[in-house]
């Protein structure tokens, strides 16, 4: 199952963010260190389900679909705050990086109003440039990597250089980076000095190269629907151009998914409206009909869905593939529709998705059939975003 991290400093709303994106019950408070132990839920990327084609419902085993969106499952780590040199064991330390950093991606969640500051302390909107919350939390992960690749370096003096990517990638195996990801860093970087010989600057270098390529992030500026935010999003855009930032209100996604769980309202995460039920109290009206005007009809969406989505699809190149038994009514030997859904790298094959639904159907491979056209296809055949496979084993 893929997994994303939640990083940010204290007091962001990277928890509410958690609780949004999977109803758990993370710890949430104005203190730093509020989050002690990773938690881990299921969040899903969000996509059109097939079934609306065939125009028979979908029985998902895992996962669920609403209103012909398909929600595919994700597993999702919400870990402490980070604060300044947490990378040297300040704060909570290396343990929450350690925690975060098997994830495929990361989301970081920004408090774009500027009410708190990087070590988590409450300073009211707009007396914190947000801008240097980036700065520091790229530079923690930067600086931690180094320091992992640091404890083998002493061995590239005694390699030659075209061999380092082994050594450096079996001492960031851990992180779930492996060679070529390494090779292909080292690739982009052309230093006249030998590897051993690096500066710290250098190391940093590499490092920070390691990190956008094996550990891709997406900004989540949460806060939007307060004024100082949406003038530091636009700042935050033109400082960080190469960055993805997402305008995002957790609380107002994770009061509309409450309320929808409470059957108080229609609402599917990711949407611009919602409908409602029952009658509710003054206040809950008062509270969704501020969502309704302050968030969703300004933004089009609370951004939580969007920003999962974005860091799988945009980010990381996933695809979603529906793999089936019986190739005419897309379903399985129970007959039902649409049973699994699978999310796999960009470029993977037939036979990649045949190990993926399980060890001994990829052993057993010799075919199998794209049920849109019926079209027989090879194991070396590349799958498509939606595509629903038959797979046909000896």
């Amino acid at each position: 199952m893929m997994e994303l991290g939640v990083v940010g400093a204290p007091n962001s709303g990277k928890s509410t963010f958690f609780n949004a994106a999977t109803l758990c019950n993370a710890e949430v408070g104005n203190r730093p260190f509020e989050t002690i132990k990773p938690n881990q839920g299921i969040a899903y990327v969000k996509i059109k389900c097939p079934h609306v084609e065939l125009g028979k419902q979908c029985k998902p085993v895992h996962g669920y679909c609403k209103n012909g969106w398909r929600f595919v499952p994700l597993k999702l780590w919400d870990v402490a705050g980070l604060v300044p040199d947490a990378w040297k064991g300040k704060g909570l330390g290396n343990q929450f990086l350690n925690d975060i950093m098997v994830s495929n991606g990361l989301i970081h969640v920004l408090d774009a109003s500027g009410s708190t500051d990087t070590n988590g302390n409450v300073v009211g909107p707009g007396n914190f440039d947000p801008a240097e919350t980036v700065v520091f939390l790229k530079r923690e992960i930067q600086y931690w990597i180094k320091g992992i690749m640091e404890r083998s370096w002493h061995m590239l003096r005694h390699i030659k250089d075209e061999q380092a990517a082994s050594v450096l990638a079996k001492q960031l195996s851990g992180l779930g980076i492996d060679e070529e990801s390494v090779k292909r860093c080292l690739s982009k970087i052309n230093f006249a000095s030998r590897l051993f010989e690096w500066t710290d600057e250098q190391k940093l270098e590499l490092a920070e190269l390691v990190r956008e390529e094996c550990k891709p992030m997406v900004i989540a500026a949460n806060k939007m629907d307060l004024k100082e935010a949406q003038q530091n999003i636009a700042e935050l855009r033109k400082k960080f151009p190469e960055e993805i930032i997402v305008p995002v209100s957790a609380e107002a996604e994770l009061a509309l998914r409450k309320a929808s769980e409470a059957g108080l309202i229609e609402y599917t995460p990711g949407d611009s409206d919602f409908k409602e039920l029952k009658e509710i109290s003054e206040k809950q009206k008062a509270a969704l009909d501020f969502i309704r005007e302050n968030v969703l009809k300004k933004f089009g969406s609370t951004g939580v869905q969007q920003v999962i989505n974005t860091l799988a699809f945009d980010v990381l190149h996933m695809i979603a593939v529906f793999p089936v038994e019986d190739q005419a009514k897309w379903a399985d030997s129970k007959g039902n529709i649409l049973p699994d859904a699978f999310l796999l790298e960009e470029g993977s094959t037939a036979l990649d998705l045949a190990y993926k639904v399980h060890t001994e159907i990829g052993q057993n491979f010799v075919a199998a059939i794209n049920c849109r056209t019926g079209q027989k296809i090879g194991k070396d055949t590349e799958l498509k975003h939606n595509d629903i496979v038959k797979i046909i084993t000896r």
